[in-house]
């Protein structure tokens, strides 16, 4: 059963750009593929910001179009539409609902951003993913 951890950003940690990076080089560290669903604007961000996530390194990444992408495939996949089943490890959700197809992960990972507004629409992805029967955990990074 697809686990399911929501990163709460607070006072300390504010950008949700900066810690879907960690979190990718992190994931892709541990031999993980990991899909981020973000809207072409946020995907744009984190194309930058991927390239420079360590001094001297970056994540490898692609975007994600539904076309095939040339061998070797990168660890991270950036997009907004289904995923290619090579990319199944880590979902990093962005969107503000739940994509139907997040049952086909190990993991899922929902970032919380300290906006009021987007707060509260993460408030109900928990209770959805709750009342589903999904394992969850959160963790609080702005402490």
């Amino acid at each position: 059963m697809t686990r399911v951890d929501f990163y709460i950003l607070g006072a300390t940690v504010t950008d949700p750009v900066s810690t879907v990076c960690k979190l990718c080089d992190k994931a892709a560290a541990q031999g993980h593929k990991i899909y981020v669903r973000a809207a072409p604007d946020r995907q744009a961000a984190l194309d930058g910001a991927l390239w420079s996530t360590r001094q001297g390194s970056f994540v490898a990444h692609e975007n994600w179009t539904g076309q095939a992408i040339d061998a070797p495939q990168p660890a991270v996949l950036l997009g907004d539409i289904e995923p290619p089943d090579t990319h199944l490890d880590v979902l990093v959700n962005l969107g503000d609902d739940i994509p139907a197809w997040f049952g086909r992960f190990e993991r899922v990972l929902e970032i919380v951003s300290g906006n009021e507004a987007e707060r509260a629409v993460s408030r109900a992805r928990f209770k959805t993913y709750r009342d589903k029967g999904f394992p969850l955990q959160t963790h609080d990074l702005g402490t």
